[in-house]
């Protein structure tokens, strides 16, 4: 079968699962459009971090496995931005303190980095570099630990942070999200200075030295979001972010909503939820197609067959008088960038930043397996293969459920075999994810759609 007539049907096959999920309640599907908008959903939020990825590795072969880092920035973006100050933060000196010390520690670095250029090799300079350190730290620890402790002194139950930018909280902004809407591209800018500091350290490194650098990095990210509660209230969460769509209570407190939900059979509270969902949909889905249209164009710009022929041979290309450096970092910045946008919008989809939520195996692994199955240096591959993976892993629970209740029906309900079997249907996802790679590694190494 020729691709051009295997992308559509693929395509097709994966738009039948959600409906089935939606209209059919037998086997393993729910019959529930809440449920299957739900899905959805997280897959087109999956198929931008598939595209950010796929950027990386199947346009210049960057082998970074620290996505879970970028998409945990995206989401401190979202709170920085929509939540409003947390009262007394300023006043008080906290918040002030806090910015100073950053600003005192990146000081500290840039004057240790032009001493390192400036001088001359010898004891001048090591001590001159060792003084500038030594104080640069003790300064920056002495005004940030002060702004910290009164931050975090401030209402730890309900506050406890330096809260966001916007002015008018959740209220002044309920009815149309405007802030949460643009804390998504902040957040991909945010991303992006993060993978420009590490691009600028990690890039020069051998590609499986790479991925231990960028998944220590994506570590240390998410250990700071836990520890440091002054930013985003570390373990203890930051809930009710304020959102672009209605609020389901609202919108069954209207009586024309009610009554238009009643036309389609639906009762206020089913109607609501949908509704909400449908509106994230859109958003999402104008999203995801604005950046493969871009992806897209930049594929097959001189610039994406340039970074193909380093990807493929980068002393070729250097010799030819490529930056390969250069462009790898931008490529980076970019695919980063990507993840940092679909990181935002998750957050805003939960309403709520929850740090320990923010797993590789979720965010590193189930990517990588959607890049790798879909087709890498594929941007439709990439995005089939998230919408594909991310239903196999919500659905392969319940069906590794009644997997078992069929292969033990005629055993006991208190038989040890069949109560092993049936607490053991959650690894039915780790057995399925290795299964279809396998598979699919095995009969299509290049992917159900692989790159032209």
């Amino acid at each position: 079968m020729s691709q051009s007539m295997r992308t559509p049907l693929l395509f097709a096959f994966v738009a039948v699962l959600f409906i089935l999920e939606g209209t059919t309640s037998a086997w393993i599907f729910s019959g529930s459009w809440n449920t299957a908008l739900g899905i959805l959903n997280m897959a087109l939020i999956s198929a931008i971090m598939a595209l950010g990825v796929n950027l990386q590795w199947g346009y210049a072969g960057l082998f970074n496995v620290g996505i879970m880092g970028f998409v945990a920035l995206g989401g401190l973006a979202t709170v920085l931005v929509s939540l409003p100050p947390t009262p007394g933060a300023w006043t008080a000196g906290g918040a002030p303190r806090i910015l100073l010390a950053l600003v005192l520690g990146a000081a500290t670095v840039i004057a240790s980095v032009l001493v390192q250029s400036r001088l001359p090799k010898g004891r001048a300079r090591e001590l001159s570099t060792l003084a500038i350190l030594v104080g640069g730290f003790f300064l920056y620890r002495w005004v940030f630990d002060g702004g910290v402790g009164v931050v975090e002194a401030i209402k730890p139950a309900n506050f406890g942070n330096i809260g966001g930018i916007n002015p008018g909280g959740v209220d002044g902004f309920r009815d149309w999200g405007i802030i949460t809407l643009l804390a998504w591209p902040l957040g991909g800018v945010l991303a992006a200075g993060a993978a420009w500091v590490i691009g600028k350290t990690a890039l020069g490194l051998r590609s499986d030295y790479l991925a231990i650098a960028t998944l220590g990095i994506a570590e240390i990210i998410i250990s700071v979001l836990k520890n440091e509660d002054w930013l985003a209230r570390g373990v203890k969460n930051v809930i009710g972010l304020p959102r672009p769509v209605p609020y389901e209570v609202d919108l069954q407190n209207s009586a024309s909503f009610v009554e238009r939900a009643a036309s389609f059979g639906l009762d206020a509270t089913t109607g609501s939820t949908i509704y909400v969902k449908l509106a994230y949909m859109v958003l999402f889905t104008l999203v995801l197609l604005a950046l493969l249209w871009l992806a897209e164009r930049a594929l097959k710009s001189p610039w994406g067959r340039m970074m193909r022929a380093i990807r493929d041979n980068e002393i070729a290309a250097e010799a030819m008088g490529k930056d390969v450096t250069a462009r790898h970092l931008q490529i980076f910045i970019l695919g980063s960038a990507i993840c940092g946008i679909a990181g935002a919008m998750m957050t805003t989809l939960d309403s709520q930043l929850t740090p320990g939520a923010y797993q590789p195996l979720r965010f590193t692994f189930l990517i990588w397996v959607m890049v790798i199955i879909g087709g890498s240096g594929n941007n439709f591959g990439s995005i089939l293969g998230a919408f594909l993976i991310w239903w196999l892993w919500v659905q392969v629970e319940p069906l590794g459920l009644w997997l078992t209740q069929i292969l033990t029906s005629g055993l006991a309900d208190d038989n040890w075999f069949r109560v092993a079997m049936q607490d053991s249907a959650a690894h039915m996802r780790l057995f399925t994810m290795g299964l279809a790679l396998l598979l699919v590694l095995r009969f299509s190494p290049r992917g159900l759609i692989p790159e032209k």
